[in-house]
């Protein structure tokens, strides 16, 4: 089923034909429009209540074309597009043999997957779960064990996605957004 989907960096409108999608590692060109649409993204993870100003300093801090040109410099750092058209429409960021926050409760050797974004007009169209099949799949082939995750507690809708995938609530973490500590829920899932 074709969807319209507004691009976040371009601002113009495209149908997302599942055939039409590319689910790719990002290349070092890219790390602008992948900062981009981080930028575009991330809010829509957010509790309603929290202020932008809180969002913005996370972006500014994390989210920028330098932290992922770092990215995909870094053996073990993946990052995953769904491209659509040319332009990019999702991304997933794994990292992999990393020490973990102890937050996490992780084993070593568990692949981190610190974001997993869409652009609203690609919610619900099957991108997700195709961007997410890929991710799993690279942290199995990396030798990773497990996959583990922070989710926001009050984010339902990401939560229901990620048991839809397999994981399950392993603990609690907190976050901290700019001025605002936010209370995280810890999902792992066994590769």
């Amino acid at each position: 089923m074709p969807v319209q989907a507004d691009s976040p960096a371009t601002g113009s409108t495209q149908t997302i034909r599942p055939g039409q999608l590319v689910i790719r590692p990002a290349l070092t060109a890219e790390a602008h429009a992948v900062a981009e649409l981080a930028a575009a993204t991330f809010p829509l993870a957010c509790p309603p209540d929290m202020p932008n100003a809180d969002q913005q300093t996370f972006i500014a801090g994390h989210l920028t074309a330098a932290h992922f040109a770092e990215h995909l410099r870094t053996p073990g750092h993946l990052v995953l597009v769904a491209e659509h058209e040319g332009a990019l429409i999702g991304y997933t960021l794994t990292l992999i043999g990393e020490p973990l926050d102890q937050d996490l409760g992780a084993v070593p050797g568990t692949a981190y997957l610190s974001k997993c974004y869409l652009i609203p007009a690609a919610q619900g169209t099957g991108v997700a779960g195709r961007l997410m099949t890929a991710t799993l799949d690279a942290a199995r082939a990396s030798g990773a064990p497990a996959v583990v995750l922070g989710v926001n507690g009050q984010n339902a809708r990401a939560q229901a996605f990620y048991r839809r995938h397999g994981f399950e609530v392993a603990g609690e973490r907190t976050f901290t957004v700019g001025a605002r500590t936010e209370r995280d829920l810890v999902l792992t899932r066994t590769l």
